[in-house]
């Protein structure tokens, strides 16, 4: 299948500038997703910290026509939700914010889910499951097993936590473009036969319904809902793939120093 990119030394170390700042952006925004502000606001926020901190550029903004900066996908919402001044965040909320910043040519992606003050126990355990089904197809990864391990390893823990995965987006290879093969898919399908090797660069973000698998499509052509109007969850990290597993090169401090990942991660 496919041509899939084996990126060189030097690809990689400005993959890894690029994720970092990616990364940096999803910490930067943590303090202001609060009550009372707009989604709109917050990409307001992230776009000029992206463009005037960074030096970067938000490659979400005009992909495709997409309008903003960023994603922010909120409580149904499964992925490319649209910020606007309209949409004001309210306590109980929870929400997914996805960034990718482009620097020097290269790409960074990643996401991670919030809360407004305090989240129901049923988005909790959503939130707890979907961030653990990343972290189980992180540690799926090494080079020589197959690609569908890694859908097969996430959706045997999502369901059996009595939660379903969203089929119809997946993972992506990314590296100086931002979609190319592989295909990363978070439940076991047909792969094409790929096997892993070492400097494949590709991201891994499962999106878990606390309801149905089903989606539907809104009008504006970009934003995804559950169709039974359950509540939705995404993690996304970009990583390459090393000799014993792969590098998260998106990781974020919290999730070292709270022993859940390491930078490294090594297939037991």
């Amino acid at each position: 299948m496919k041509n899939i990119p084996i990126r060189t030394a030097d690809e990689i170390e400005k993959l890894r500038l690029a994720c970092r700042l990616a990364s940096d952006v999803l910490v930067m925004i943590e303090p202001y997703v609060k009550e009372g502000i707009t989604t709109g606001e917050l990409d307001r926020i992230m776009h000029d910290y992206i463009e005037n901190v960074q030096q970067g550029i938000p490659a979400c903004l005009g992909y495709h026509s997409f309008p903003k900066a960023t994603c922010i996908s909120l409580n149904e919402v499964v992925c490319h939700g649209i910020p606007s001044e309209d949409k004001k965040l309210k306590k109980g909320d929870i929400l997914n914010i996805d960034v990718t910043v482009i620097k020097d040519g290269y790409y960074g992606d990643n996401s991670k889910m919030y809360v407004v003050g305090e989240a129901s126990v049923k988005d909790k355990r959503l939130i707890e499951v979907t961030q653990e089904a990343l972290y189980i197809g992180l540690r799926t990864v090494k080079p020589g097993i197959r690609l569908q391990e890694i859908g097969r390893a996430i959706q045997q823990y999502a369901e059996k936590a009595g939660f379903s995965v969203v089929r119809e987006y997946c993972g992506h290879g990314i590296g100086d473009q931002f979609h190319c093969d592989p295909q990363v898919l978070h439940y076991f399908s047909d792969d094409s036969g790929v096997v892993l090797q070492e400097g494949m660069v590709f991201t891994i973000e499962p999106m878990i319904n606390a309801g149905k698998k089903e989606i539907r499509l809104m009008g504006d052509g970009w934003t995804v809902k559950t169709k039974d109007r359950s509540h939705s969850a995404q993690y996304e990290h970009q990583i390459v793939v090393t000799a014993e597993g792969c590098e998260v090169l998106t990781i974020r401090e919290e999730e070292i120093t709270s022993g859940r990942i390491s930078r490294l991660m090594k297939n037991c």
